[in-house]
C-alpha cells in the first residue's frame, strides 16, 4: 500500500499514527504542498482534487481521511473500528461531526486564517469578524465535544475504548498548537487531548505539528 501525505496535514497524521500503532506494511510518499506538487500533472492525475491523503492498494485507490482511517482499520480488523452495528455507527457519526463541525470552524474558522497566508482577510476588519465568528463557533463544539462526547464517564469519543474516531478528532485538535490553545476551559477535552499525546507513538506522528508551531511562534494569536 501507499500512503500520499503531507507530514504536517492535522488529516494526515492521524494516519501516520495509526499506521505506526498497527505496524502495517504502507509505504508514505510526502506530496509537498508547500511546493504546490499537489496542483501538478502527476499528482492531479492521482487525486483530481489537489489534496492529501491519498491511499493506494493495488488499483484501489481511495481519498478522504476518514475513509482511509476506516478502511485501513478493517484492512487489519482493529478494534479501534468496532464491527457491532451500533458501536460502528457511533464512530461514524463522531467522525462526520468532526469533519463538518469541529473541522470547520476551528480548524478554517479560527486556526489557519491565523497562521496561513493565504487563508487570512487582508481587510483587517473582515479579518477580525472572521476570527470572531470561528472563535464563538469552535467554542460550542468544543463545549459538545466535552460535555456530550467525553461527558464525566467516557474516557475516550465513543465511549470506554479508543476507536479511529479519537484518532482522527486529535489531529484536527492538535491544530491548537499552533496559536497556543490549552483547552483549559474545556476539562474533559483537555484531559483527552493529554491522554492522546501520551501514546507512544504521538510524538513521532505528529514531529511535523510541533516543527510548525515552532516555525509560526512569536504572534500574539487569539486563543479559544
Amino acid at each position: 500500500m501507499i500512503l500520499y501525505t503531507y507530514p504536517g496535514s492535522p488529516i494526515c497524521r492521524p494516519i501516520a499514527m495509526f499506521i505506526a500503532d498497527h505496524d502495517i506494511d504502507v509505504e508514505q510518499r510526502v506530496v509537498d504542498l508547500l511546493a504546490g506538487e499537489h496542483f501538478k500533472t502527476a499528482f492531479a492525475a492521482i487525486n483530481p482534487n489537489n489534496a492529501v491523503p491519498v491511499l493506494e492498494d493495488g488499483s484501489f485507490r481511495l481519498t478522504e481521511s476518514s475513509a482511509i482511517l476506516k478502511y485501513l482499520a478493517d484492512v487489519v480488523e482493529s478494534p479501534a473500528y468496532p464491527k457491532a452495528l451500533q458501536a460502528r455507527a457511533r464512530v461514524n457519526s463522531a467522525m462526520d461531526w468532526v469533519n463538518t463541525g469541529l473541522y470547520r470552524t476551528f480548524g478554517y474558522g479560527f486556526c489557519y486564517p491565523q497562521v496561513l497566508a493565504h487563508l487570512k482577510w487582508p481587510d483587517p476588519t473582515t479579518q477580525s469578524l472572521v476570527l470572531a465568528a470561528g472563535q464563538d463557533g469552535a467554542r460550542k463544539f468544543l463545549g459538545v465535544m466535552n460535555d456530550h462526547y467525553l461527558g464525566g464517564q467516557n474516557p475516550w469519543l465513543c465511549g470506554d475504548r479508543m476507536t479511529i474516531a479519537d484518532y482522527f478528532s486529535s489531529g484536527v485538535l492538535s491544530l491548537g498548537e499552533l496559536t497556543g490553545c490549552d483547552f483549559a476551559a474545556w476539562p474533559h477535552v483537555q484531559r483527552w487531548y493529554q491522554q492522546m499525546q501520551d501514546l507512544p507513538n504521538w510524538q513521532s506522528a505528529n514531529a511535523a505539528l510541533y516543527a510548525w508551531a515552532n516555525a509560526v511562534k512569536g504572534p500574539e494569536y487569539l486563543r479559544v
